[in-house]
């Protein structure tokens, strides 16, 4: 029941209606989603093409250099993050990882383990190649239930 100043609903209304007052129902409850609607849920295929997007705009005419790449590594984790939170999915937290090497035809191998809820979390991983340099890039979305 509705107790607001003292008394239930059905007494506030019992009195307006002695007194031939409306009164207005009582107001919307609280509601707290725990899970994202499905058109704001974090869509792997469209973090991919964004992902996918940066490192290409990135790279495609770069060298690789020492001396770049902690910036690249920087530059590519924040246009990605930022572009990740230009598809304004409520509540959702996102976190970016970026490896960035020389191409020297040895092969690298990555793995990531996490504890998420498989129905709200998801990733999005991208990789960019040429003849000088390699670029894995993986960001996932974790909604703050």
């Amino acid at each position: 029941q509705d107790h607001i100043f003292g008394l239930s609903w059905e007494s506030r209304k019992m009195a307006a209606k002695n007194k031939h007052q409306e009164l207005p129902p009582p107001g919307p409850e609280n509601m707290y989603d725990t899970r994202p609607t499905f058109r704001n849920k974090f869509k792997p295929m469209k973090a991919k093409k964004i992902i996918e997007d940066v490192l290409h705009e990135k790279l495609r005419d770069q060298k690789y250099s020492v001396e770049l790449a902690a910036q690249m590594t920087r530059e590519i984790a924040e246009d990605c993050k930022t572009k990740l939170k230009e598809l304004n999915l409520q509540r959702y937290k996102f976190v970016v990882q970026v490896v960035f090497g020389e191409q020297r035809g040895e092969g690298v191998k990555m793995g990531c383990r996490c504890f998420w809820d498989q129905d709200c979390d998801n990733f999005a991983t991208a990789t960019f190649m040429n003849d000088s340099l390699f670029c894995v890039a993986a960001a996932w979305g974790v909604y703050l239930s």
